[in-house]
């Protein structure tokens, strides 16, 4: 393939993508030696699932992963090759071979050839035949030639450009979680029929084998396979023991982990993982979770299996994750104030009672250091679980990752703001941040209610007297019936509008003084609460306009939930007067009305606020859909900024994550340079 192909530029790898350490020492070193044992079984078991990662992005994510390591690993596979002979063995200049690397690096960090935060397609920016010689000068090249021979053509095809994009097969995407011949009315029918034998699909796929579908089951226990005929679908086989090999070594490592469990919550959670990963009974995970939520202030935090929905096109199963942390104390306490607080501002939210919990159970809101994050993208923060019967009852957790918020890329340009408002962001964008995510986790996610009804004909709501819809102003039409949740009526845009109902959140809540004040910011303190405010709301007006790298205009599809709830509100933000982009010189500058931000700014979000939270609570799929189709739903009028966006847009950093190791009887940490063949190393010790 030509590098001059037209629009090839578009999808190359990121150059000089900042590497960022995820500093951890510190506080690994506090840990006793039974803390650093716990840490390091469930790290084990987090990157033993690393693999169902890149299984479940695309059909061809493992098979590349594996080249890379063959290429750049020496005779050992798990140890960096000489780089430096290897390019000169190559022929390849210094700039093309980095740029190699750069590629490898991104495949590593994604766990994919897609983007992890936009969940496009990305390619090496040298010919292939660069790219082989530096394969052909691997000394595992036997292994990896085959590798890149099969892959060629995957690891550079841009054409047709629905290929680029993860997502439905039947629209021309690429995904893991579907063979290419399931079509989406497969999909809802599998669905509707699975739902409604009260069984989750969150740890499945499903395949098609001749006439026959295949619903693969993650398990490490091959059960015997169950055979259904499917109304309006035909034969269908519930299959167990997908991803079988890496489930019994998660379950292995979560088995090692009990001897050294700080509690009856954490042993029992282990157990509970131990078994879900071995039977694939999701019911074995909530159990988990259940204890999980009851572990409260634990030194090593951690959670892992099937957590999130935001890969699978139909929202529905969730991608393999686990992280292990360490509690930074001093920042915890600032959230715990957070939650303390919590029952005054959620009444300061703009929907009444009626669709508020009857209770606010008070969550265990921690600041952690991050060990390991298995992942393709590592998140801000998290508020976990996600099943909504655990949420109602139980409660959940928020996490906010510090070390995570804290890695900045250095020397990165200020896009899209003028020169003041610039400043004032690169000065005070880290605080603000951590005050928007810590609202967006615990009063976001944390907040609303789903008006239930049950099995036995009970409910959660006065059925005989439906509380008044505050948008009809008349009584509630809809709700959720019996086994019904979030995610399975709203289905594709679940995951994007709960975040930005969490979004929302706290922009509403951001402009309380008291509430700022929690994490120290007053009228006189040295980062004014008035600029934490509004670097808050710019920051937010901002990542909205960015977010037009994240949206495919020929696909018509967002490629990231968050960056398309950044956008909603930026809309909502345009529509009020409260910001205006300038164009000109080929630039876009955001600007908004800071003493605006209370008054039309707070109403507009407000009211746009209470009907995504109605619309969610009364489970009405047709309003909230057109609710958000409305703000997300992007023109031609657009395009020309998004030409903009993608000319200026600045490469994603690299989070570089320690390793552990057995040594002896105790544990060794080993990090590594902020350098591309550090980074690759991090990988190839990893033993993924």
């Amino acid at each position: 393939m030509s590098m001059n192909t037209l629009g090839a530029a578009l999808y190359y790898a990121d150059a000089n993508a900042p590497i960022c350490p995820l500093a951890i020492k510190e506080h690994f070193d506090k840990l006793s030696p039974k803390e650093q044992l716990y840490a390091h079984h469930i790290a084990k078991a987090s990157w033993i699932g690393g693999r169902v990662i890149l299984k479940q992005t695309t059909p061809v994510a493992a098979d590349l992963f594996d080249l890379v390591r063959a290429t750049f690993s020496s005779t050992d596979p798990s140890k960096l090759g000489d780089l430096e002979a290897q390019r000169k063995a190559s022929g390849l200049s210094e700039e093309d071979f980095t740029s190699v690397l750069e590629y490898a690096a991104q495949v590593l960090g994604n766990l994919a050839n897609f983007k992890s935060f936009g969940d496009s397609k990305f390619i090496p920016r040298v010919e292939a035949a660069k790219f082989r010689a530096v394969v052909e000068a691997a000394p595992r090249s036997q292994e990896a030639l085959p590798l890149f021979d099969k892959l060629q053509e995957e690891i550079y095809a841009i054409k047709p450009s629905a290929r680029t994009l993860l997502g439905y097969p039947d629209s021309g995407h690429v995904t893991g979680y579907y063979s290419d011949d399931v079509t989406q009315a497969d999909i809802k029918a599998v669905q509707k029929w699975y739902e409604g034998r009260g069984k989750d699909a969150i740890n499945t796929r499903l395949f098609k084998r001749g006439d026959v579908f295949e619903l693969r089951v993650a398990s490490a226990d091959k059960a015997p396979t169950e055979a259904y005929d499917v109304p309006g679908l035909g034969k269908l086989e519930v299959v167990f023991g997908d991803f079988s090999e890496e489930m019994k070594g998660v379950a292995d490592e979560l088995a090692a982990a009990i001897p050294h469990a700080a509690n009856e919550h954490q042993r029992k959670m282990l157990e509970a993982y131990v078994r879900h990963f071995h039977s694939g009974d999701v019911d074995e995970h909530k159990e988990s979770q259940r204890e999980w939520i009851q572990d409260i202030g634990p030194t090593v935090e951690s959670n892992i299996g099937f957590i999130e929905t935001y890969r699978d096109p139909a929202g529905v199963r969730a991608e393999f994750e686990g992280f292990v942390a360490m509690v930074n104390k001093e920042m915890t306490k600032k959230f715990e104030r957070l939650v303390d607080s919590a029952e005054k501002f959620i009444p300061k939210l703009p929907w009444g009672p009626e669709f508020e919990k009857d209770k606010f159970r008070k969550p265990d809101f921690t600041s952690l250091e991050v060990l390991t994050f298995s992942t393709g993208g590592v998140p801000a923060g998290i508020n976990i679980p996600n099943y909504d019967d655990i949420r109602m009852t139980l409660g959940f957790k928020n996490v906010s990752l510090g070390n995570v918020l804290n890695a900045k890329a250095p020397d990165e340009k200020i896009t899209f703001l003028g020169e003041e408002d610039a400043a004032l962001f690169q000065r005070l964008r880290g605080p603000a941040f951590e005050v928007q995510v810590g609202i967006h986790e615990l009063l976001g996610h944390g907040s609303g209610k789903l008006l239930q009804e049950n099995a036995d004909g009970t409910a959660n709501f006065d059925m005989t007297n439906p509380p008044t819809n505050p948008l009809t102003g008349k009584p509630v039409e809809h709700w959720y019936g019996p086994g019904e949740t979030w995610g399975s009526r709203f289905k594709t845009i679940a995951a994007s509008y709960e975040e930005c109902r969490a979004e929302a959140v706290a922009m509403s809540l951001s402009t309380d003084k008291t509430l700022l004040e929690i994490f120290g910011h007053t009228a006189t303190s040295a980062e004014n609460a008035d600029d934490i405010m509004y670097v808050g709301w710019l920051q937010m007006a901002r990542a909205g306009l960015i977010a037009l790298e994240f949206y495919d205009p020929q696909a018509k599809k967002w490629g990231q939930a968050h960056m398309q709830a950044r956008h909603a509100l930026l809309r909502v933000f345009l529509e009020a007067g409260l910001v205006v982009i300038e164009e000109g010189n080929g630039d876009l500058t955001v600007k908004m009305t800071r003493e605006a931000i209370t008054t039309t700014g707070q109403k507009a979000v407000d009211t746009f606020l209470t009907a995504l939270q109605i619309y969610k609570a009364t489970g009405d799929v047709e309003g909230g859909s057109a609710l958000y189709d409305k703000y997300t739903g992007v023109g031609e009028e657009w395009m020309p900024r998004r030409e903009i966006v993608l000319a200026k847009r600045q490469p994603r950093k690299l989070l570089l994550q320690a390793n552990t190791f057995m040594e002896g009887e105790g544990v060794r940490l080993q990090e590594y340079d902020a350098t591309l063949p550090g980074f690759i190393a991090s990988y190839l010790e990893r033993g993924i």
